[in-house]
């Protein structure tokens, strides 16, 4: 059976733990299509809500929450983080690498 992306990053998105965070070029990366990342924030977008996905713990590159604009409000996304013990100081993941969870280090396909 042949996988569709769009379930694939909905299923990997699933898998990230509790009180860590991923990128959305991670995700792209170990799906196989490196320059898909923007791919994958507008898959997280539209479906986040419909698979009740922790789309929260998806940040960019350099730890930045750059898709709180497709939350219910500009502060969930820091709420839901904080709530999971990490530290948000403006936009950003404190100690990000700490917390970042690579799918292509921690799973195997």
């Amino acid at each position: 059976m042949k996988s569709n992306f769009f379930d694939d990053v909905v299923d990997l998105v699933k898998l990230i733990p509790y009180g860590r965070v991923t990128t959305y070029g991670a995700i792209a990366k170990y799906l196989g299509a490196s320059k898909s990342s923007r791919t994958v924030g507008w898959v997280l977008s539209s479906q986040s809500i419909k698979h009740n996905l922790p789309a929260h713990r998806v940040v960019n590159r350099l730890g930045v929450l750059s898709g709180k604009n497709h939350f219910p409000n500009l502060l969930y996304m820091q709420q839901k983080l904080e709530e999971e013990g990490l530290i948000i100081t403006e936009d950003k993941v404190l100690n990000f690498e700490k917390f970042f969870w690579d799918p292509n280090k921690e799973l195997t396909l």
